[in-house]
């Protein structure tokens, strides 16, 4: 298995092997989700849910990739997902910097996938809170890609 001619290291076809779970179990997880729309380019910056609460900024591989997002990351925040390798990113800093400036945001994770393309959204992220002229924590969260924390 090779790179797929890209040049992305983030783009080589890789298995994960996993060791097999032969225990049944009927607990399903439950989703923290407490919005809609998340895609960033589909949420509106004045949103209700973005209001004085935590943000999380997400690359859109990483709620595939770990099974215990939801619980993990995503409990009591608001969600953006994005793509900084395929989505269209140009008002990415600018729509990210209005969020966290009329919200009064005063905290925002950023979780990406181990694969150099996702840092860009972590650089986006920091970069919006710059412009947005608040004093905002933020916290990178890096996947790999076999779903575990890398710090």
């Amino acid at each position: 298995m090779g790179n797929l001619g890209c040049g992305c290291q983030g783009s080589m076809a890789k298995v994960i092997e996993r060791p097999a779970n032969n225990e049944s179990n009927n607990v399903k997880a439950t989703s923290e989700l407490a919005q809609w729309p998340v895609q960033l380019h589909l949420v509106p910056p004045t949103a209700p849910y973005f209001k004085n609460t935590d943000i999380l900024v997400c690359a859109d591989c990483v709620a595939f990739a770990m099974g215990s997002m939801h619980q993990d990351l995503l409990k009591g925040k608001a969600l953006a997902i994005a793509c900084p390798k395929l989505d269209d990113t140009t008002n990415y800093v600018e729509k990210l910097a209005t969020i966290f400036s009329v919200n009064e945001t005063p905290r925002v994770t950023v979780a990406i996938m181990e694969v150099p393309c996702c840092r860009g959204l972590d650089i986006m992220v920091k970069e919006a809170v710059q412009k947005s002229g608040r004093n905002i924590i933020v916290e990178s969260v890096t996947i790999g890609i076999d779903g575990n924390r890398r710090n």
